[in-house]
């Protein structure tokens, strides 16, 4: 099969190659997939870049979003499961095969089934983002009857943290920093969109506000902002880093009894995952969940796919086998 990998670490263009390798066969617990669609997120190309270094088990197949086909499951999973439309999730956590590849293998639980009015691209979306989103909004019980800031709406956690969040019933105000970008966090649904960049941003969130629960993108940068409108007790949620830690007004945060928490998708318990996959799936069957703009890109182009999503294009960058 043909399967976009790297042997070492380092830039796209230098690491990347396009090869034919043997297709893996399911094991135990496993099906194996035709990837119709794989998704690109930050945790990829920064696993491809080395900002979070991790063993190479000979080459790596990126990526851990996906969707498409079961076409074999191994020993002990539901031969009936043949033939099911899928997406995927965390497919290469601690594994070789990612997504970026003709067939891919992982966990039956990992390949979730597809609503048939979803495309492959909806499908590949979700995975990291969706789920980040989930355990941001969730993780303390149910947000109905909350008011939610989503930080950077437009972004692929954000998008999916309005729309979870409003079918939660939660009210959501989101922030984005032009007015195209407040047009997606609109289309999602947010009830209030406010340029963080507003000298009176905090005045403009607080219309809808306090807010109890944000989700946070870029803690150090937005966490003055998220200070001046979060309700006391409220809760910050981040699930980004930035390049440089930022300094805590540990007197502020006292003061307001607030509560900070981190969310890593790959710490996050089974059963968690488990019950985000679930809520996704039914939020996906209801029509709720939509797709943000795609940049689409061949498996020849994968360099330039990674390239891409680390320029920062708005909307999900997708390859497809």
């Amino acid at each position: 099969m043909r399967a976009a990998l790297y042997r070492d670490m380092g830039q796209a263009a230098d690491v990347f190659t396009v090869e034919e390798v043997d297709r893996p066969e399911p094991g135990p617990g496993e099906v194996l997939v035709r990837v119709h669609a794989s998704g690109v997120n930050p945790t990829d190309y920064k696993a491809r870049a080395g900002a979070v270094p991790r063993p190479i088990d000979g080459f790596q197949v990126p990526h851990q979003d996906g969707a498409g086909v079961i076409e074999a499951v191994g020993a002990g999973v539901d031969a009936g499961r043949a033939g099911e439309r899928v997406w995927l999730w965390l497919a290469a956590a601690g594994r070789r095969w990612g997504t970026a590849a003709e067939w891919t293998v992982l966990p039956a639980r990992q390949a979730v089934p597809l609503p048939d009015g979803a495309s492959f691209e909806l499908g590949a979306s979700l995975g990291v983002p969706a789920m980040t989103a989930h355990a941001c909004l969730f993780s303390d019980g149910p947000v109905n009857g909350q008011t939610v800031l989503v930080a950077g709406g437009a972004g692929a956690v954000g998008h999916y943290a309005i729309e979870l969040a409003k079918r939660a019933g939660a009210r959501v105000i989101a922030t984005a920093s032009s007015p195209a970008k407040a047009a997606l966090a609109e289309q999602a649904g947010a009830d209030l969109v406010v340029n963080y960049r507003s000298a009176d941003a905090a005045e403009q969130i607080r219309t809808l506000g306090p807010v109890d629960r944000v989700v946070e993108v870029a803690l150090g940068a937005n966490l003055e902002l998220d200070l001046a409108v979060t309700r006391p007790h409220g809760t910050i949620v981040t699930y980004a880093a930035e390049p440089a830690d930022p300094e805590l007004p540990v007197r502020a945060c006292m003061t307001a009894n607030l509560t900070l928490k981190f969310v890593l998708l790959y710490g996050v318990p089974m059963t968690a995952l488990d019950q985000a996959a679930a809520d996704i799936t039914a939020a996906l069957t209801a029509g709720e969940l939509t797709e943000l703009p795609v940049h689409t890109f061949g498996l020849n182009e994968i360099a330039a796919a990674h390239e891409a999503a680390e320029g920062g294009a708005v909307g999900k960058v997708i390859v497809t086998p």
